[in-house]
């Protein structure tokens, strides 16, 4: 009878000393990083929107229509699965509204400062472009859409005006 209780007091001792051990491991994050949880019902909102970006964009050639779509994504959704394609997009229709391309009318695409709604100049229109497309180089330099973001860049500076 001494020998079980002198052994159930030493368990006892040893599980009470074990404890601090357990609890060293308590600054490990549970779950993946939110930044990386993407919401079903907000992916499945985006793709929807994409397509009917791309059909604007390569079918009807209407450029303030893709830009619009590719903002809400952009603004409402910015972890989307496919946000490559969507800044590509963006920053490919900002060129083309900037130089008057498309089915569209570059004043058709406004943006509203101070409760005052107004178009962009094809400058801004550029400088829009060059945004989307340098946040894509620099996010996804790898991706598949890198190589014709740069080529845009490039087409994007040949238009600077010279300075003096």
């Amino acid at each position: 009878m001494k020998f079980k209780s002198s052994f159930l007091g030493l368990l006892f001792l040893v599980l009470l000393s074990s404890a601090p051990a357990i609890y060293a491991q308590g600054g490990v994050k549970t779950g993946p990083d939110p930044s990386t949880i993407r919401d079903p019902d907000l992916e499945k909102d985006s793709l929807h929107n994409l397509e009917v970006a791309r059909n604007y964009f390569k079918l009807k050639k209407a450029y303030v229509a893709a830009l619009n779509r590719c903002e809400e994504i952009i603004a409402g959704n910015p972890n989307f699965a496919k946000i490559e394609e969507v800044l590509y997009m963006a920053g490919r229709s900002s060129l083309s509204i900037s130089l008057n391309k498309g089915k569209q009318s570059a004043d058709k695409y406004v943006s509203f400062e101070g409760g005052v709604k107004r178009s962009l100049t094809p400058e801004e229109m550029r400088k829009k472009a060059r945004e989307y497309l340098t946040r894509l180089l620099e996010e996804y330099p790898d991706g598949p859409f890198a190589k014709p973001a740069k080529d845009a860049l490039d087409e994007l500076e040949s238009m600077k005006p010279a300075s003096n």
